[in-house]
């Protein structure tokens, strides 16, 4: 009786304290997902990074960002664990239903080095934000969590600072910080070359319904990359016409060469791939980059839902979502 009454509590006190959030003038940021439709990595060149190509696309499953700027208040307590210097950002990362949240120091975080390299290019010297991350985006996915917080962390400091949404510092400082977070200030479905980072075109975003499979663990980008050097095979010339040609996401064959290097780090990712192209009604699956979540595009969103129900009773997280066009956005203030 008494752990029910504590569960309840602490449910209680969760709830208020999100409800603290909408109510205290923070701003809500949208931070979406996304997969790789096409992922074909290249050969390593002189500066140790790869040649890619690559069609991202937007999902409807979404972290959500609260920013405002760093005064005094009560729903930061218990105090954090980790020490911050006044006029640095200061991020807590909060677990929601089935999704862990990672356990980073603020200063390790990349949401906060977001706001330090913005800070760093605007030349201001105070970049004390508070941010609060709701994670639905599994770590270790290869889903762009991170990229993805990094990105709304840029929009939510510029708004605060007063910087114009549409001032190309912000862009230049996401492209500093990784080679998919410019991705997400646009959202939607759009093919990259160069390591990932040269856009070229935007692509007609799908309305598809996905399911998302993960194992648990992950495989390290860095590692799985080595592997690539070792196994991989370029993509071929029939291929990378295919895709350059691609103008609907929904007119693009998945592809991932890199896929093979992290089955060979981590075996589950071919058995949850062989049981998802098993399923009724999943018409094409992908691992997402390097790893550890492969999609499923069903045919409409209650096969997904099924796909989901039954990847939890293998005991797998899954999550069903869809194709969108989002970015990343504020939704309130």
């Amino acid at each position: 009786m008494t752990q029910t009454v504590t569960d309840i509590t602490a449910d209680a006190i969760a709830l208020q304290e999100r409800d603290g959030f909408r109510a205290a003038g923070w701003l809500k940021i949208v931070s979406p997902a996304k997969v790789n439709l096409h992922l074909a990595i290249g050969t390593r060149r002189g500066d140790g990074y790869h040649e890619a190509s690559t069609i991202m696309h937007a999902l409807n499953l979404h972290d959500v960002v609260y920013m405002r700027h760093a005064i005094p208040d009560e729903l930061w307590s218990p105090p954090l664990v980790d020490e911050v210097k006044p006029g640095m950002p200061v991020v807590r990362m909060v677990s929601c239903g089935d999704v862990v949240a990672p356990d980073l120091p603020s200063a390790s975080n990349i949401a906060s080095k977001a706001v330090m390299e913005l800070a760093k290019r605007v030349g201001r010297k105070d970049a004390g934000v508070h941010i609060r991350i709701e994670k639905n985006i599994p770590a270790q996915g290869g889903l762009g969590g991170g990229s993805s917080n990094a990105a709304a962390a840029l929009l939510g400091a510029a708004q605060l600072w007063g910087i114009a949404l549409d001032d190309p510092v912000i862009e230049q400082a996401a492209r500093a910080l990784g080679s998919d977070v410019a991705f997400f200030l646009h959202g939607g479905c759009s093919y990259y070359e160069g390591t990932g980072e040269i856009f070229i075109h935007n692509l007609e975003p799908s309305r598809q319904a996905v399911a998302l499979v993960k194992p648990e663990g992950g495989v390290s980008t860095g590692e799985a990359y080595r592997m690539f050097d070792e196994v991989g095979e370029p993509a071929s010339e029939q291929i990378a016409q295919a895709v350059s040609e691609a103008r609907r996401a929904d007119d693009v064959v998945l592809f991932n060469n890199l896929a093979g290097a992290s089955e060979q780090i981590m075996p589950e990712l071919a058995h949850v791939r062989s049981w998802l192209g098993d399923q009724p009604n999943v018409q094409a699956c992908l691992l997402c980059g390097s790893g550890a979540t492969t999609f499923a595009i069903c045919q409409d969103f209650a096969s997904a839902c099924k796909v989901v129900a039954d990847a939890r009773q293998q005991g797998w997280w899954a999550r069903a979502t869809s194709f969108g066009s989002l970015r990343v956005m504020t939704v309130s203030s």
